[in-house]
């Protein structure tokens, strides 16, 4: 594997990453207009379009979770190979950093 490869690896991950933030805070979105649509008394056809594009963010979350952690794995197995060549490379540290804060977020994940 070569440098690129741990670069475009890392990329995969903090794509992802933010990908999964993106849709939990449009699901958080999403309630919160729900909830103020159905105070204000919406249309009961508006509330159910609403609640579909809702559930179907709800479906998105768990389809980009397993997707981060595969590339999360293969990322840790990358950087864990200790290729001599990338001591000291941008590329190394930024892989490293990427793979401690995405994964205290798998972490917190998994402890839900």
């Amino acid at each position: 594997m070569s440098l690129r490869d741990l670069k475009i690896k890392t990329g995969v991950v903090v794509r992802l990453s933010k990908e999964e933030k993106s849709y939990h805070k449009e699901v958080e979105d999403q309630e919160k207009r729900i909830e103020k649509l159905a105070a204000n008394g919406a249309d009961s056809a508006v509330l159910n379009k609403e609640k579909e594009v809702l559930e179907e963010s709800q479906r998105m979350i768990p389809d980009v979770q397993k997707r981060l952690k595969g590339a999360y794995e293969e990322l840790r197995n990358l950087v864990n190979q200790k290729n001599p060549s990338w001591i000291g490379t941008k590329e190394l540290t930024e892989a490293e950093k990427t793979l401690e804060n995405v994964g205290s977020e798998i972490g917190a994940q998994n402890q839900k």
